[in-house]
Parts: structure tokens; C-alpha cells; sequence
């Protein structure tokens, strides 16, 4: 069991959330589904209050919690990407359906949460020790919004051009 646990604040739709999430990453699942009962005055009888999920191996909590907190990009999920058709399904599988995309590889969900999809050969480049490579990487990477693997790859060579 992990000592910490995200908790998102949805407004309504943490399961509807939870479900699309863990259809998107291996080692996802559904967990407890936290219903309301029938005397609480806040909330119908049977509506769902909490949801628990795992994503990717790591413990999530969804909250209907209402609409007074919506999400920021002050927080953002990171997902690490083998490659770029990794990159291509996340990107739009998030964006679908009222999500929005951003610069550097971040966009937002349709909930409203925050994400980074990152392919493993950006940190490889960002950090090469050949500073004028890495240079040119961060430049590229800067002018995009989904990170593309191979424009990247080709201002980290110095190819004209890229």
C-alpha cells in the first residue's frame, strides 16, 4: 500500500473519470466505489461520493466533490511514453472529446486535469552532456505542443532544416 495517496476533486464525474483513465494505461484498475446513502441530505441516495483507482501501479482517489475546486495547471500527471505512437494515443485519447492541448507536450483532459506527455528520448536529449545538442533539443521542443519524436531527433543532430 502506498503511504500517499492523490486525491482529484471532480464535480460529479470522478468515476466516469476513473474509467477513462485506467483504459488508457496497463496496470490500471477500478477499485472501491464509495456510494451515498440514503439519509444523507446532500447528495441522492446511491450517487457516488469516492472512487479508488489505481493508474500505471499507483494509487488515485476521485472525489465528487462539487464545483467550487476546479482544476489547475499548478498540478500535472507526468506520463513517461516508450516512444511516439505512445506519445500519438495518449495525446489523443486526452484531448478527445473537449480536452485541450498545450505547449511543450502539456494538455488538459476533458475533466480539466493537467497533463505532461513525455517520450523517454526528450529527458535522453535534454540531458546529453553535449550542451549544444541538448540546446537544440529544448529550442525544438519549445515550438511544439505534441512533443514530435522525430523533429526532435533531428534539431538534437543539427540537421538543416529541422
Amino acid at each position: 500500500m502506498s503511504k500517499i495517496t492523490p486525491c482529484l476533486w471532480f464535480d460529479g464525474n470522478a468515476e466516469e473519470a476513473a474509467n477513462f483513465y485506467i483504459a488508457l494505461l496497463p496496470d490500471s484498475r477500478l477499485g472501491t466505489v464509495s456510494r451515498s446513502p440514503a439519509d444523507n441530505p446532500s447528495t441522492p441516495a446511491g450517487a457516488v461520493l469516492v472512487v479508488d483507482f489505481t493508474l500505471a501501479g499507483r494509487p488515485f482517489t476521485g472525489l465528487n466533490g462539487g464545483p467550487q475546486f476546479p482544476f489547475t495547471e499548478a498540478i500535472s500527471f507526468v506520463i513517461d511514453c516508450e516512444d511516439q505512437p505512445e506519445v500519438d494515443r495518449l495525446w489523443e485519447a486526452l484531448t478527445a472529446d473537449g480536452g485541450s492541448p498545450g505547449r511543450c507536450g502539456w494538455l488538459k483532459d476533458r475533466f480539466g486535469v493537467s497533463w505532461q506527455i513525455v517520450p523517454r528520448q526528450l529527458g535522453e536529449m535534454l540531458g546529453d552532456p553535449d550542451r549544444a545538442r541538448a540546446g537544440r533539443a529544448m529550442e525544438a521542443m519549445l515550438k511544439m505542443n505534441k512533443i514530435d519524436v522525430a523533429a526532435l531527433r533531428r534539431a538534437f543532430e543539427g540537421e538543416p532544416g529541422a
